[in-house]
């Protein structure tokens, strides 16, 4: 599948099944993109406490509204 037919796919579908599927794009996009060391050392201040960084290894976690909106999609379409 090349990316203009998937371009021209995208653009067939009514405007909420591109947001639809624009948030899944970010999703994936998500958990394939690893933060750099330094980004994850960017946080400050709570760093201490024993829940910090517990959700560290979960890249779809990064975006946690994107992944609210995307569990309730998947459990109650």
């Amino acid at each position: 599948m090349n990316q203009e037919q998937v371009l021209r796919d995208l653009m067939a579908l009514p405007p909420e099944a591109q947001r639809l599927a624009a948030d899944f794009i970010a999703l994936v996009r998500l958990r394939y993109t690893q933060e750099s060391p330094e980004e994850r050392n960017a946080l400050t201040g709570s760093k201490d406490a024993s829940f910090f960084g517990m959700w560290r290894d979960h890249a779809d976690m990064a975006n946690s509204t994107l992944w609210t909106r995307m569990t309730r999609l998947r459990k109650w379409g």
